[in-house]
């Protein structure tokens, strides 16, 4: 893999601060009438879906193939309150300490992977499989938060977003003609970004179509592994996540597949540029789960 970078950036100024959430109970809108959700055929089809501790997915593994529509691998957390959940959102970065608090699991340690869920209300940390067996829904778990206001001197037009220092860091980077290159697993093209596509880039995460499963193939997207960092080409993720010509986000799988339309592996994007300023160099062994050295 590509060696570490020395980019210089303002991480010395950044507010190291506390948030916390529980480990959060799955959902299905609608019950008791109706727990059915519709296939991009139109089949109904009932599946486990996000939220909860996932015994037996993790980052690193991979993203198609599951039994499931779109679930989080490790423990999804949010808070009570909307207004605190949203700073837990926010606040909350790739690459983040987190802490188990209380229950049978109190100080276990976990690192925050991704942000996802139905509106974009639940972040994802990882933590070892024995830890999680000891876990249970509703158990604290306090994040260390830091990296919101993270920026790269001398790169003004690239924005990061829920990144931490310290992935920052570990990220296959080069700089070339006065853009920044980052090493993926794959690029996505526009016509396959799908649900998420409007709304805010300052948490939650954007998907990938994966209905048409030839040109999901055609561009080895089906193998993607959880953890996996991909571009999304002509994305703008700025502000809200949108197309735009030349545009660039470099994002994080943080979800598995679903059947659903418009939806396929959730990806939390953490670095975005318009007009050439960023863009991507293929590195195979781009993932998180390496990255991080996360615990198995």
């Amino acid at each position: 893999m590509t060696a570490a970078h020395t980019l210089a950036t303002n991480a010395d100024d950044l507010v190291a601060v506390s948030v916390a959430g529980n480990i959060a109970h799955p959902g299905f809108p609608g019950l008791p009438a109706e727990p059915y959700r519709l296939a991009a055929d139109g089949s109904p089809f009932l599946l486990p879906t996000y939220g909860g501790i996932v015994y037996n997915v993790s980052v690193g593994d991979p993203a198609f193939g599951w039994a499931a529509d779109c679930v989080h691998p490790g423990v999804s957390i949010r808070y009570g309150e909307d207004n605190g959940n949203r700073g837990l959102n926010v606040y909350a970065c790739l690459g983040n300490r987190a802490k188990v608090m209380t229950g049978q699991a109190a100080g276990a340690k976990g690192v925050v992977t991704g942000k996802s869920g139905r509106f974009s209300e639940q972040v994802i940390v990882h933590f070892p499989r024995a830890a999680r067996e000891a876990m249970a829904v509703g158990d604290q778990i306090v994040i260390r938060a830091e990296g919101v206001g993270l920026a790269l001197d001398g790169h003004p037009q690239i924005r990061l977003k829920g990144l931490s220092p310290d992935l920052l860091a570990r990220l296959p980077i080069r700089e070339a003609a006065g853009r920044l290159e980052v090493g993926v697993v794959a690029e996505i093209p526009p016509h396959l970004v799908g649900a998420g596509l409007g709304l805010t880039s300052e948490g939650g995460s954007i998907h990938m179509q994966s209905t048409d499963r030839a040109l999901v193939a055609e561009h080895g997207l089906d193998r993607l592994r959880l953890g996996d960092v991909v571009a999304l080409r002509d994305t703008d993720s700025r502000y809200n996540h949108g197309y735009l010509r030349d545009a660039c986000a470099i994002g994080v799988v943080c979800a598995t597949d679903g059947p659903r339309a418009g939806y396929g592996p959730g990806i939390v994007v953490v670095m975005t540029a318009p007009e050439g300023r960023l863009s991507s160099f293929t590195e195979a062994k781009a993932n998180i789960a390496d990255l991080l050295a996360l615990e198995a």
